[in-house]
């Protein structure tokens, strides 16, 4: 293994604290969605969802080139629910939208599936955290 580089960040206070990257680019309030504070912060489910969508579209771009297949551009929304259990528990799930401009929903759907296997988020989330991905060609 061959390391790229790090990213790291530290947060303060949990749900209601702040987020800070070594960097300094990100430097974002957090709290619990529904709180007092809610409208002013981000939460970690929507740093995650940022995370994986950009993730994936990386991925769907090398995808993309590899295949050689022409397209018109594409966007990844990232969907991530925080779900309880019946016992208390949470977990998350995520639903990525992806669509791809200029092919048909064929070449979509496998674009979309070849883009999973080789994201790194869908790698570390891969048997972890059920993923549902929607494939839209426009």
């Amino acid at each position: 293994m061959k390391p790229v580089f790090t990213a790291s960040a530290t947060a303060i206070g949990g749900r209601e604290g702040r987020v800070t990257s070594t960097d300094g680019i990100i430097d974002l309030n957090v709290s619990m969605p529904g709180s007092k504070h809610a409208d002013e912060a981000t939460n970690p489910e929507q740093l995650f969802a940022a995370g994986y969508a950009a993730c994936f579209g990386s991925a769907l771009n090398l995808v993309i080139s590899k295949e050689r297949v022409k397209t018109e551009g594409s966007s990844v929304t990232g969907h991530v629910t925080l779900n309880q259990d019946d016992e208390g528990g949470f977990f998350i799930s995520v639903e990525l939208e992806v669509e791809i401009k200029g092919v048909d929903q064929e070449t979509a759907e496998r674009l979309v599936e070849a883009a999973h296997q080789v994201c790194p988020y869908s790698k570390a989330t891969r048997g972890n955290v059920d993923v549902k991905l929607t494939a839209k060609a426009a």
